[in-house]
């Protein structure tokens, strides 16, 4: 602290010791730490547990393989499926970033009415990255 000018020897002192005031301080500062409750900043999250069973995902993010068997059926990716669900799935696809390419290979024995309908389905879902697979098995059809 810094002392005072030099003062007559009997008059009181008009400065206020501070040092009390900080001890005080000090303490109630420490006290106040020390009671407040310790915060945690974590997020509680069900996160997926990785299985060795579990199904691949019905959109591949990269490409779809659409094919058609003679018997009319189509399949997404293997998996047999309506014209509805197609539609669906193409809907998924069309959201995602970048868009996956889209292979459609009918058989060389599907009807062409099935392969049309699925032609259309994939226009009206504004399907741009699709190529036909397996063009090679048509060379002896005609």
């Amino acid at each position: 602290m810094a002392m005072a000018a030099a003062t007559a020897e009997g008059e009181p002192m008009m400065d206020i010791n501070t040092t009390p005031l900080i001890d005080v301080m000090l303490v109630l500062l420490i006290m106040f730490i020390i009671t407040i409750p310790i915060q945690t900043h974590a997020v509680k999250l069900d996160l997926p547990v990785d299985s060795k069973d579990a199904p691949p995902p019905i959109v591949d993010p990269v490409k779809n393989k659409v094919t058609i068997d003679p018997a009319g059926t189509i399949f997404w990716n293997g998996s047999a499926i309506d014209l509805i669900r197609l539609r669906q799935y193409l809907d998924i696809t069309q959201q995602m970033n970048p868009v996956p390419e889209l292979h459609l290979q009918p058989d060389p024995q599907a009807r062409y009415v099935v392969v049309d309908e699925v032609l259309a389905v994939t226009k009206r879902a504004n399907v741009e990255k699709m190529g036909f697979v397996g063009n090679e098995a048509y060379a002896g059809a005609f």
